[in-house]
């Protein structure tokens, strides 16, 4: 970002995030950066306690952090309970792309003559919006998006650069789709007749909820008959594949290749790590976290954390594991035996 784009003097920034100020509020700042690398005209921000040994040498203007960490901090200070959530705020105060995009449509631009635009729209180069469509207010369509037929879009959303949404989606307000995303392609429907696969027409849709976000390259394909439905809030990384009529709850966010197999329900404020495959038609209740690279073949039906799989390790010694793992049953048959013969002893 250019650093004359943007400056805010401290107090307006301890006002924006409701932060408790204590250094001269008039200075003013033109971005962020972390604690070791932070210019004197940027803020910095300590969140983890790993980083707290940068923290008196650092040459910021101000730094974001909790009250308890103020002692070490030898510039202005920022407190809040939770500096993670500020450094949340603070971040937006400097994306360049917070500003409002210029309204209108690029020349290049192909827009069915039917389509409904709400005020404010942007439509980059080289987008396609087709028949039936309705975009909502300040609705950003970046270059080269297709926008099928009958979709709706709401007020706020944004589509980065060759996001394509298939027919008869729907998205809530403020979404944000980036570069790459398919939102309403096919489910995987085949049926085998003993020698080769029949396609299944896959005429369900996609029902997003409001201020959704969805990674680069991520799919969430169509219902196969009723609808995919990605509730409020929900957060989706890159390279997520969900499958058709998958429901996720309001509010839980999947890390990067994460996998979801067709008609599993996945429940509200649940977190999915990276990697982690869910089989189809399971139920994952309320409140779950899988943590990363887990495959979960069996429902979940209380809130927790669960964990699947083993952690890398020196290559013999998994080999040597690997042959104990295969001497598990028997282990445990004969133990049962030991166990037996004991008690009747």
């Amino acid at each position: 970002m250019n650093q004359d784009a943007r400056t805010l003097t401290l107090d307006e920034i301890a006002e924006r995030l409701g932060a408790r100020l204590e250094g001269d509020g008039t200075r003013r700042v033109s971005g962020l950066a972390t604690l070791r690398d932070a210019e004197p005209d940027q803020v910095a921000f300590l969140a983890n306690r790993a980083y707290l040994k940068d923290l008196p040498g650092t040459r910021a203007a101000a730094v974001l952090l909790a009250p308890g960490h103020a002692e070490s901090c030898r510039v202005a200070r920022l407190e809040m309970d939770n500096p993670y959530l500020g450094y949340a705020g603070l971040s937006r105060l400097f994306d360049p792309l917070s500003g409002r995009t210029p309204a209108g449509i690029h020349p290049t631009a192909v827009v069915a003559d039917d389509v409904r635009l709400g005020v404010e729209v942007a439509i980059g180069p080289q987008a396609v919006i087709e028949s039936g469509v309705e975009l909502g207010d300040e609705v950003v369509i970046g270059p080269g998006c297709v926008v099928g037929a009958d979709t709706r879009i709401g007020p706020g959303s944004r589509l980065h650069a060759n996001v394509t949404v298939c027919h008869g989606v729907v998205i809530g307000a403020r979404a944000i789709l980036h570069s790459g995303c398919v939102i309403g392609g096919d489910g995987f429907g085949f049926a085998h007749d003993g020698a080769r696969w029949h396609k299944i027409a896959q005429l369900g849709g996609v029902v997003m909820g409001d201020d959704v976000e969805v990674g680069s390259c991520s799919s969430i394909d169509r219902g196969a008959l009723g609808d995919t439905l990605i509730g409020d809030d929900v957060k989706i990384d890159s390279q997520v594949q969900i499958a058709h009529n998958v429901q996720i709850g309001d509010h839980s966010a999947l890390a990067g290749c994460v996998g979801i197999a067709g008609s599993t329900r996945v429940g509200r404020h649940c977190m999915l790590g990276g990697g982690v495959g869910l089989s189809g038609h399971l139920t994952i209740a309320d409140g779950v976290q899988v943590t990363g690279m887990s495959l979960v073949t069996n429902s979940i039906l209380e809130p927790g954390i669960y964990s699947s799989g083993t952690g890398a390790m020196d290559n013999a010694q998994w080999r040597r594991n690997a042959v104990r793992f295969k001497q598990l049953d028997d282990i445990a048959k004969r133990l049962a035996r030991l166990e037996k013969a004991g008690r009747s002893g």
